[in-house]
């Protein structure tokens, strides 16, 4: 078994165990329940913003602790105003050290489009995520059939959310592709081992069609790299570790902006 497979099996028992908590009527009466989500497609293109997804991730599988020493509200403040396109937020606890309170902070410190960032394989968990504030919420090809990728992304686009789907190779996205999505990601993280090679997005561009934005996750860090990608077609890159592996993330974006913007 896997990473992705131990994920997965942990997360039916949450999900199980989060409807026997919170109801439906209850998460539908949450404040957040009646907003209107940002449009992502609209902060991914503001020529204004970096085309970046910064992640606020204090852990993760393959590296341990990241960074559990920084807030939700500091972090994420300091990405948007550094210039983020959105904000990618995980609320996985016991594989990430995520947690809901984290998405309803950076929510409530933000006003720029905010994902959920977790693994996502019951409708109950689009209704969390709209009740926590969510703008966007993350489909994982791996872990969910093509029917239940149709079912999942037609309930979050009943509710207004923005859908991304990631995908990791050909086969996935060829499977996957459906009408109410919004953004198509190539993951370069290979989830069954965590090893990256960014070369896989470059594989895939193509193969996207033009209806759907276009994001590069993971295996991010150099200014260069984003500028490859934008030439080959690209319009978001999610960045989760590079920021979040320094001692003041907001520090580390600002700097990286600054790179950015100069070339």
């Amino acid at each position: 078994m896997n990473i992705l497979d131990k994920i997965v099996l942990r997360k039916k028992v949450e999900v199980a165990q989060a409807k026997q908590q919170v109801t439906v009527k209850e998460l539908e009466s949450a404040a957040n329940f009646e907003r209107m989500p940002h449009s992502f497609k609209d902060f991914l293109l503001d020529k204004q913003r970096t085309g970046i997804i910064a992640e606020f991730k204090r852990r993760s599988p393959s590296k341990g602790v990241i960074n559990d020493q920084v807030s939700v509200a500091d972090v994420t403040a300091a990405y948007a105003a550094a210039g983020a396109s959105a904000l990618s937020v995980l609320t996985d606890t016991d594989f990430f050290g995520g947690h809901p309170r984290d998405l309803l902070e950076a929510r409530a410190h933000n006003d720029i489009p905010v994902l959920r960032k977790d693994f996502m394989i019951d409708e109950y968990q689009i209704l969390e995520a709209k009740a926590w504030g969510a703008d966007i919420v993350l489909l994982i090809a791996a872990i969910l059939t093509p029917q239940e990728i149709v079912n999942l992304s037609g309930m979050a686009k009943s509710l207004g959310l923005n859908v991304l789907l990631e995908v990791h190779n050909q086969e996935e996205l060829e499977r996957s592709i459906c009408r109410d999505l919004d953004a198509i990601g190539i993951n370069n993280r290979d989830l069954a081992d965590f090893t990256v090679n960014i070369q896989t997005s470059f594989d895939l561009v193509n193969q996207i069609p033009n209806d759907f934005l276009k994001i590069s996750e993971s295996a991010i860090s150099e200014t260069a790299t984003i500028n490859q990608l934008k030439t080959a077609g690209f319009n978001g890159f999610l960045i989760g570790e590079n920021f979040m592996k320094t001692q003041d993330p907001g520090a580390a974006i600002r700097s990286f902006v600054r790179e950015l913007i100069s070339v």
